[in-house]
């Protein structure tokens, strides 16, 4: 899973994101609500762990923000992280729009747990079968196939492929299939995403995918 951490405090940010990456998560840490709702207008996380208490934009004020966003994050799965145990607080957090809710300190594998169930349920959102014409992607197998028979892709086509069949009809510009290949602040092949989108037309069609010079790719249904 790709996760957006957001966590001021330097080491307990550090031991989380070094946790979950070791656990198998591609993790994105940010010390500001600010900065993570900029992230989010321009890159697809899919579970944003959220600390409560942020300077500048709490961690409530960013959910009610997010939840109010026209509806765009309206299914962002959110989990929230706080040393404040009260009742109340909870309340607070759940009613702003957090899917669930952790008090610190807590014992990680719990928060991996967590983290299960909220994949579990996202997830159970996304098992429907996704179709461009005759090429069809299944979410929950990671598996794509064209006109009834499987293709096998490398683990970079199908990261490009999900991404814009996901977000089929609409733009996706190389700056996103990029940081869904890569981690913030890692080196990027500048070829990358030109050969996948290559393999791809070779393998699903030279019409499967739409090339906005300048813009992006698109996927249409």
């Amino acid at each position: 899973m790709r996760l957006l951490l957001v966590e001021d405090d330097a080491m307990l940010g550090s031991l989380l994101k070094r946790g979950l990456t070791q656990a198998g998560h591609t993790v994105e840490w940010l010390k500001s609500g600010e900065s993570a709702f900029e992230a989010l207008q321009t890159t697809e996380f899919d579970l944003l762990v959220l600390d409560v208490n942020l300077p500048k934009m709490s961690g409530i004020e960013l959910v009610k923000k997010l939840r109010g966003n026209s509806g765009k994050f309206r299914e962002q799965p959110v989990l929230m992280l706080t040393a404040m145990d009260g009742i109340e607080y909870k309340l607070q957090g759940l009613d702003s729009g957090a899917d669930d809710y952790l008090t610190k300190p807590f014992d990680f594998e719990e928060l991996l747990a967590r983290i299960r169930a909220l994949t579990r349920r996202a997830q159970g959102r996304q098992d429907a079968v996704l179709r461009a014409g005759d090429v069809e992607y299944h979410p929950k197998a990671k598996m794509v196939s064209k006109g009834g028979q499987t293709v096998i892709l490398t683990a970079k086509e199908l990261t490009v492929c999900s991404l814009l069949m996901e977000r089929r009809n609409r733009i996706v510009s190389k700056t996103e299939i990029e940081s869904a290949l890569y981690g913030w602040g890692q080196d990027v092949d500048s070829n990358t995403v030109e050969v996948a989108v290559y393999n791809l037309r070779k393998k699903l069609g030279k019409e499967f995918i739409e090339t906005l010079r300048g813009v992006g790719y698109m996927v249409r249904e």
